[in-house]
């Protein structure tokens, strides 16, 4: 008997994946002080920051991760310790569990990387990931090998998702930027007949790409284009370009400059569109988002944004009509705008 069709819903995976993040955040937050300093005064993420000497930007990735996991709440734009916290975080407290805690910041290895991202502001220096190949803009093809594998497996789901959106029923050419393995061109090709797609990435990662696309029988349909999308000239003539966990690796000012080139390379009424875990508006959860916002503190130069974060990033570059919505592919949202 073979495998059953597969589920767009990944997120019994995710939720096993990312309980990793959950007790060493909190082990960080005891060790620099954030309990003690939350549970005598609301403070905002500045004022904390400057109390307990970490950086402001990563403070607030750890802040996400602990309101999620109910251990502090923001109100107002000021953070506070609950009461679960106060009775049971807090150095001064007779519940206190510190000295029960104490042994995993030495027995969790991702405590020290999580504890140094919040000192420095950068990553960790001994983290390994492959942000540093596909940020230099040329990678071996065996790191393009790896990195394909890598993505094409956790983005499976949400790809699926993804492709099911109406929106691609009135497209029909679009261009997947950044498209690792190309799961997303080719999910979105395949539930689309009429749609014609290219995969742009390093020319590394293409080739790794045009592997995948080979398999799903839809080399036909499916073009590669080897460019490095920050200092190369993008192709045109698509009426829409796709991000799929691009952003999220990159700064606001980064982002900005990706999406300036979209809007230069799109025709008037084109649209752009990210696939992203969205935080919640005030930036304090959902967990699944601020926990995959502390792995790409860890290991990219980004994190997971809000909507609104996103719609000051689309709309500064001149897109309008920035909207989004949950695609059913997980945890993922769907996030267009288009071009005046």
């Amino acid at each position: 008997m073979g495998p059953l069709p597969p589920s767009a819903d990944d997120r019994l995976i995710w939720d096993m994946w990312e309980s990793q993040f959950r007790l060493p955040v909190a082990t960080v937050a005891d060790e620099v002080g954030t309990f003690r300093a939350l549970g005598n005064a609301a403070l905002t993420t500045a004022e904390l920051a400057s109390e307990i000497r970490v950086d402001e930007r990563a403070l607030g990735i750890h802040l996400a991760a602990l309101a999620s996991s109910g251990l502090v709440e923001k109100r107002d734009g000021r953070w506070a310790a609950t009461p679960a916290a106060r009775t049971w975080m807090h150095p001064d407290a007779e519940g206190y569990w510190g000295g029960f805690l104490f042994r995993f910041r030495e027995t969790i290895p991702m405590h020290a990387q999580l504890l140094e991202t919040l000192r420095t502001g950068k990553r960790p220096a001994n983290a390994q990931t492959g942000g540093p190949e596909w940020e230099r803009g040329h990678m071996t093809q065996e790191a393009a090998e790896r990195i394909a594998r890598f993505m094409h497996a956790h983005s499976m789901a949400p790809a699926r998702g993804a492709a099911a959106q109406s929106v691609f029923g009135g497209i029909s050419s679009l261009m997947d930027v950044g498209c690792g393995s190309g799961v997303y061109g080719i999910e979105i090709a395949r539930a689309n007949p009429r749609l014609q797609v290219t995969l742009l990435d390093l020319k590394e990662m293409c080739s790794e790409a045009a592997k995948f696309v080979e398999e799903a029988g839809l080399t036909g349909r499916i073009t590669t284009a080897g460019v490095n999308m920050f200092e190369e000239d993008w192709p045109t003539g698509h009426e829409a370009h796709f991000f799929a966990n691009v952003f999220h690796d990159w700064s606001e000012e980064t982002n900005k400059l990706l999406a300036r080139k979209s809007f230069d390379a799109l025709p008037s009424g084109g649209k752009i569109l990210l696939s992203e875990i969205l935080m919640d508006d005030d930036g304090t959860g959902p967990w699944y988002a601020a926990s995959f916002s502390l792995l790409m503190l860890v290991g990219t130069l980004g994190k997971q944004y809000t909507l609104p974060e996103f719609r000051e990033i689309l709309e500064s570059v001149g897109f309008t009509d920035v909207r989004a919505s949950r695609t059913g592919g997980g945890y993922y949202s769907l996030v267009s705008a288009t071009k005046p």
